[in-house]
């Protein structure tokens, strides 16, 4: 087979959003590249609205807590992605579940490669003591590597991303009409070590609203997250809480259409930086060296917790890691730093 033309290549990425969405440049290389290459992925079904711009890649949908849980569950997985006839696999996850597949697939001989996750020079990077403080790999690299290894080698410097979406009717009605540019808040991550303090966000927001230039849309999930962003939205002119109230897809089109996009680390940075959005991220325990930074933006744009201060800094790749004294790391961003950094990158 000549696999500048042709082939079935399966994509394993089951979770966190962030991390599934970050396959997306990626993947608009690689089909881009290999414009006769299928792509199927294996990942949760509420992510498909993440590929649904992209030529030749459709999403299997794995129900791990269904009908694909456990052992039998993944046996049954495996004979029904047998049957699609791959000639690849690309598993961009290595976790417990791939690596079940993994011995599977080597009983029908398809070629099967693994990330490398880097995971002893993240340890060096989040160690405490004797720290290697030093950019590593960035995970979209990571992930191309392994289609490299494959036989499809393919370069991220020129990755056309994905254009601006319509919105839909009811996302008009919600956001109404256009006030001054459009900037996304997205103040929340799965760990407390990520995310930005409320009062200080509250402080923020306020700074952004009294300067009378900007629509300020705020991202969420979750029924405490809703409700505390529906009670900024209240307080604050020209605030808009989205949160429960856009299906997933009505919200990617949305943040295509944002003028900015205020982030912590986490997915939300992604999924704006998929449409080239320009993206501010805020770091509490993480830190971009660890290879999670959003794809094409500018480092000018990451606003960084002290690390004169906290010289531990990264404890963690995911934010789970709190030292004794760690707890206040983020409260060394100023929001008026944050505004000063949105009215560079917006021309106001």
């Amino acid at each position: 087979m000549d696999k500048n033309k042709a082939g079935h290549i399966l994509v394993i990425r089951l979770s966190a959003m962030g991390d599934v969405a970050m396959t997306v440049p990626v993947l608009l290389a690689l089909t881009r590249r290999y414009p006769e290459l299928r792509i199927t992925v294996l990942t949760r079904g509420f992510f498909e609205p993440l590929f649904a711009q992209l030529d030749k890649v459709r999403v299997f949908r794995a129900e791990v807590d269904g009908k694909h849980k456990g052992p039998g569950g993944l046996w049954r997985l495996f004979r029904e992605l047998q049957g699609m006839r791959f000639d690849a696999i690309a598993d961009l996850h290595n976790v417990l579940r791939s690596n079940v597949l993994k011995y599977f697939f080597s009983l029908s001989g398809v070629p099967f490669v693994q990330i490398d996750k880097g995971r002893t020079e993240k340890r060096a990077l989040t160690a405490i003591n004797n720290k290697v403080f030093k950019p590593l790999r960035s995970t979209h690299q990571r992930y191309a590597d392994v289609f490299g290894k494959l036989g499809w080698p393919i370069g991220l410097e020129n990755v056309n991303l994905l254009p601006r979406q319509p919105l839909s009717d009811n996302t008009r009605e919600l956001v109404g009409k256009n006030h001054g540019k459009w900037i996304g808040l997205a103040p929340f991550a799965a760990y407390p070590g990520k995310m930005y303090p409320a009062r200080l966000m509250e402080q923020l927001i306020r700074e952004i609203s009294e300067t009378g230039r900007y629509k300020i849309i705020l991202f969420g999930g979750g029924e405490s997250e809703a409700r505390q962003l529906e009670n900024w939205a209240m307080e604050f002119d020209n605030c808009i809480n989205i949160a429960g109230k856009l299906g997933f897809e009505e919200e990617l089109a949305l943040i295509s259409n944002l003028d900015l996009m205020v982030s912590m680390d986490s997915a939300n940075a992604h999924l704006a930086a998929n449409y080239a959005v320009p993206t501010i991220t805020l770091w509490g325990l993480t830190h971009p060296y660890a290879g999670f930074y959003p794809f094409r933006q500018d480092l000018e744009n990451a606003l960084l917790s002290d690390r004169e201060r906290y010289p531990g800094l990264p404890t963690s790749v995911y934010g789970n890691k709190m030292p004794a004294g760690y707890e206040r790391v983020m409260e060394t961003i100023a929001p008026a730093k944050v505004l000063a950094k949105i009215l560079a990158l917006t021309g106001t």
